[in-house]
């Protein structure tokens, strides 16, 4: 029980999983906008979208962490190098392999034979971010952490 207890009372970790869950319900209603349908998988396990979930989640542990320990804790250093990571990667190395798959897909089509098995499984096309949506993400990630401080009685 205490280390249920101890869980429940871990700021940061509070802070980031919300962070990730408030961006993926967000990414719902986003993506109903874009895409006119509702889809729990979208929910539960999209990449891509707006807002980006892994920059709402390092944001909220990295403000989490400058919130409780403060701008000259090593937990805080290490949150930052690792939100600067993160949010450079979802805007760089993986918006251009999502750019990639769909030539590749298309790629793909072209070339088939005609016979569905061709093409069913082709490669996963919406896994990165555009600046947007990661700053977005991020606006989402600071607002969670600012919100939760107030909830555990920081500020």
């Amino acid at each position: 029980m205490k280390y249920f207890y101890d869980f429940l009372n871990n700021y940061l970790l509070i802070s980031a999983l919300s962070g990730w869950f408030i961006a993926q319900i967000l990414k719902v209603f986003t993506g109903m906008f874009s895409h006119e349908k509702f889809s729990l998988r979208r929910l539960l396990f999209s990449n891509g979208g707006m807002p980006s979930s892994h920059s709402a989640t390092v944001m909220a542990i990295t403000v989490a962490a400058l919130i409780d320990q403060g701008v000259g804790s090593p937990i805080f250093a290490v949150c930052a190098i690792l939100s600067i990571i993160v949010m450079n990667d979802a805007v760089g190395v993986r918006q251009e392999t999502g750019k990639q798959s769909k030539v590749i897909n298309q790629i793909m089509r072209e070339m088939s034979t005609g016979d569905p098995r061709d093409v069913e499984t082709g490669l996963k096309e919406l896994v990165g971010h555009t600046p947007l949506q990661v700053v977005m993400g991020a606006i989402t990630g600071i607002f969670v952490a600012i919100a939760l401080a107030f909830a555990y009685g920081i500020f």
